[in-house]
């Protein structure tokens, strides 16, 4: 066995399961100021429902698809959380589109894992 099998902790499926009653929260520090967030994890039938682009999108459209629906997911996410915890509720669906772009893709970034993944691939 590996080092890194030794270290490596493994998901049950309880445990992933769960996660998608679980409310998690997350902060992000813009200008110098914190941000707490909740969110949830979804199941597929909470998934938002969009019509599928067609194939001879430009790739402008696709880009602009695939942002509508992360965007969306996100706001899923968060308002999923919104419903379990109201109490901890500091983004809402009416403010969310009036955030700072920059402050949403932070949120979703970091919702998504994408801000661990990119300090793993470019730590410094």
């Amino acid at each position: 066995m590996t080092e890194e099998e030794k270290t490596t902790e493994m998901w049950t499926m309880d445990d992933l399961v769960a996660l998608t009653d679980e409310v998690q929260e997350g902060k992000i520090e813009f200008r110098g100021k914190d941000l707490k967030f909740q969110f949830c994890e979804l199941v597929e039938k909470e998934e938002p429902k969009f019509k599928p682009l067609r194939e001879s999108a430009t790739e402008e459209e696709k880009m602009a698809y695939s942002t509508a629906l992360g965007g969306k997911r996100i706001l899923a996410m968060i308002s999923k959380a919104n419903e379990k915890n109201p109490s901890g509720a500091a983004i809402s669906e009416e403010n969310w589109s009036l955030l700072p772009t920059t402050l949403r893709y932070q949120i979703s970034n970091q919702i998504m894992g994408i801000e661990q993944e990119s300090r793993e691939n470019f730590p410094f």
